[in-house]
């Protein structure tokens, strides 16, 4: 092996996760590492909401032939957009680098309202295009009018302050690597009790071929065994559930000692429209067994 070849998307933070990983396996290897940008399907097709759009894995199918076919050794993906259930031949080496969890919602400022739960103004328009979060924004604050919003980052935020939107809401880790200048927006955390992330969001998974033991050998020095345990939790109830990045489901782990919770809020629909959420808070030490239990609680 002469080099590390890391797969990537594009994207402003695409890039930032990729070279965030080169820095890190060149601190640990002699061999160069160099990036291959491969656009995948959600980058090219921006003007669907993703309930719209055929297939699955639009952030990394591409990323994932590309391994297969040999073109790289490592594919680095934000973990919430990556599939449960892998093509024959990959492996989620290692997980990590977990940045704040939580969603920020952004709101032009004359649109902030604070006394609304979400803090947005009565019959404000809020941009999404994950039934994840419109499942939640119709649950706290149904006065609110959704709209579908793609593109990546700087385009969401470049819409907002278009007056496209009152406010729109995205994951705080993307704003925090790009360290974007919002002062012009009102920024709102939200605290993941209230309004529950994507399954491992904030999270780095690095996508290896299972048999390539050189690379392996290397990336997996990078595995955090706490987001493992977490990674296991909050993935295992999504795999459990059957569904990807489509599906209206937000969790969210936490360890203390050998005591580990996760929670979940799972959309009801309707007749098309949101009817309400359902909830699982468990704790105990044996992650099959928990993931169980919140995936009764959910489908009750």
């Amino acid at each position: 092996m002469r080099e590390i070849r890391i797969g990537t998307r594009g994207s402003d933070l695409a890039l930032w996760q990729a070279n965030f990983i080169k820095s890190r396996l060149e601190s640990i290897t002699e061999l160069p590492v160099i990036l291959k940008i491969i656009k995948t399907q959600g980058d090219k097709i921006t003007n669907l909401s993703f309930s719209k759009m055929e297939g699955k894995g639009f952030f990394t199918k591409e990323l994932e032939d590309a391994l297969l076919n040999k073109d790289v050794d490592l594919a680095v993906h934000s973990l919430k957009d990556l599939q449960t259930v892998m093509p024959e031949g990959l492996a989620l080496t290692a997980v990590g680098f977990r940045e704040d969890n939580r969603e920020a919602l952004l709101i032009r400022k004359e649109s902030f309202s604070p006394d609304n739960p979400l803090k947005v103004k009565s019959g404000g328009i809020i941009g999404s295009s994950s039934v994840r979060r419109l499942c939640q924004i119709a649950h706290i604050q149904p006065d609110l009018q959704m709209k579908d919003l793609r593109g990546n980052i700087p385009t969401r935020v470049g819409k907002l302050r278009e007056e496209l939107y009152d406010a729109i809401i995205i994951a705080h880790a993307g704003i925090k690597r790009l360290e974007l200048n919002l002062s012009d927006l009102h920024l709102e955390l939200l605290d993941e009790e209230f309004f529950l992330p994507a399954p491992a969001q904030g999270m780095l998974g690095l996508q290896t071929r299972t048999g390539d033991k050189p690379v392996i050998d290397i990336v997996s020095q990078l595995n955090d065994t706490t987001a493992r345990i977490q990674t296991d939790l909050e993935r295992g109830l999504m795999k459990r559930m059957e569904g990807g990045c489509q599906l209206p489901l937000g969790a969210f782990s936490r360890i203390e000692s050998n005591n580990y919770r996760l929670c979940a809020v799972y959309g009801l629909e309707e007749n098309q429209k949101w009817a309400g959420l359902n909830r699982a808070d468990v704790s105990g030490s044996d992650i099959a067994a928990m993931i169980e239990e919140a995936y009764r609680l959910l489908k009750a």
